[in-house]
């Protein structure tokens, strides 16, 4: 009968032959992991740069120009280019927006009319105003709907 330590320095011994036995195969499967000195400079100067844009800094095109291949570089400025294109699209508001923003600017402002006037209390006008709020509200969403 295996005494417990004995089969907990087994247990430790396969698990770190195992380990081992991984990083041959990980190395044996893909040979190519190895890298040069200069690739190793680049991919870290790469990371760099990825790290300071994941921060919201700015990078230097030259920098870029010096890290990326002419390939590398000239697909980043074509996709800032659609990103750029994409902005622009986005400034303009759809008609459909433009009226629904509109419509619901106009019951705010009269459910805020009607609150003045209920707290003056002239009731009468204040349900006036509170039932054209919500009509507006109404047909607002009823149109958003379509």
């Amino acid at each position: 009968m295996i005494e417990l330590s004995e089969w907990l320095d087994n247990k430790k011994q396969s698990e770190s032959n195992g380990g081992k036995l991984l990083q041959e195969l990980i190395e044996k499967a893909n040979p190519s992991c190895k890298l040069t000195t200069e690739e190793s400079k680049r991919l870290g100067k790469l990371e760099d740069i990825a790290d300071k844009l994941r921060h919201g800094e700015n990078v230097q095109n030259r920098q870029l120009q010096t890290w990326l291949s002419t390939e590398e570089y000239e697909q980043l400025e074509y996709e800032w280019q659609e990103q750029l294109e994409l902005l622009e699209e986005l400034k303009e508001k759809p008609s459909e927006v433009k009226r629904y923003e509109e419509k619901l600017k106009q019951a705010t402002f009269n459910y805020n009319r009607a609150e003045g006037y209920s707290s003056k209390g002239k009731h009468n006008t204040a349900k006036k105003f509170y039932d054209k709020s919500e009509c507006l509200c109404e047909d607002t969403a009823r149109n958003s709907a379509l």
